[in-house]
């Protein structure tokens, strides 16, 4: 290798580890700052500003947010219920509708599907009148069903997904398996749910980040603290403590960690999915 030819090499991999390097820190700036302004104390950051280091850091602002009133332990319980019942649904209705949609034959089954793949399309924002009528005339406003409701039965994104997953599958081990006297749930739950495990594990992180993330419907649906969520809380902490930044990092740290523990556990499922997705 000329002496040339080794100079550009090296210039061309420090670029790309500079254009990383600056991406990494506008991605993981925000989230940095968030958790060190949470762990600093009032006074430190009163006199030093927000960007001093916490000296010491102190649990203050996360004691202080589930010790109030007003505080995170209602919509941290109301969100993880809200998630846990709308994942346990998605899943459920989509893996089912999937499976008809991808193995199944009856009349209109493409016509169908393509109609309901197209809902994606429509913003979300659309919808949210129309179902707010719907939801209020039932007398459900202002209640935890009228959290999950909308969305607990199935999703077209998951059922897109799926579908072309389970189309996939092996003819020959579905055949041996209803040869055996397999009926669709116990093959559905012994062969192609196994089968398809990486991507239904990518499917259940995006439910939960979508949801927990959710903030427009729960607002639009529920008013006070009974049913209000993480993301509305913090939301509130804005209004309610304008001056007191530390707490507001703290109630917006909160938020985020839960999503970032998950995603640091289930990454090597997400990078399978992922690659399992480029092969196909």
């Amino acid at each position: 290798m000329t002496g040339s030819l080794l100079a550009r090499r090296v210039l061309g991999h420090a670029a790309t580890y500079l254009v990383l390097i600056v991406a990494a820190a506008l991605t993981l700036g925000p989230f940095l700052f968030s958790v060190m302004t949470a762990l600093t104390s009032t006074t430190q950051f009163a006199q030093e500003g927000p960007l001093s280091v916490p000296a010491p850091p102190v649990l203050d602002n996360v004691i202080a947010l589930f010790s109030s009133e007003d505080g995170f332990v209602t919509p941290v319980a109301v969100t993880v219920q809200m998630v846990a019942v709308i994942l346990a649904g998605q899943m459920v209705f989509s893996v089912l509708a999937a499976y008809a949609f991808a193995q199944l034959r009856f009349p209109g089954r493409d016509l169908l599907f393509w109609v309901y793949i197209a809902t994606l399309m429509v913003p979300q924002v659309v919808v949210v009148v129309p179902l707010y009528l719907m939801l209020s005339e039932m007398g459900l406003r202002n209640t935890f069903w009228a959290l999950v409701l909308p969305f607990v039965l199935g999703s077209p994104y998951a059922i897109f997904l799926l579908r072309e997953n389970f189309r996939g599958m092996p003819s020959e081990l579905m055949d041996a398996m209803r040869i055996d006297g397999a009926g669709t749930l116990r093959l559905l739950w012994h062969l192609v749910v196994p089968l398809n495990r990486p991507i239904i594990v990518t499917l259940v992180l995006i439910t939960v980040v979508t949801h927990w993330n959710s903030f427009m419907w729960p607002m639009v649906i529920t008013s006070g603290p009974e049913w209000r969520v993480i993301t509305v809380a913090t939301s509130a902490l804005q209004s309610q403590y304008n001056n007191n930044w530390t707490l507001v990092m703290a109630g917006t740290t909160l938020a985020m960690l839960p999503l970032v523990i998950l995603m640091i556990v289930f990454q090597k499922q997400i990078t399978r999915s992922v690659g399992d997705a480029t092969l196909r």
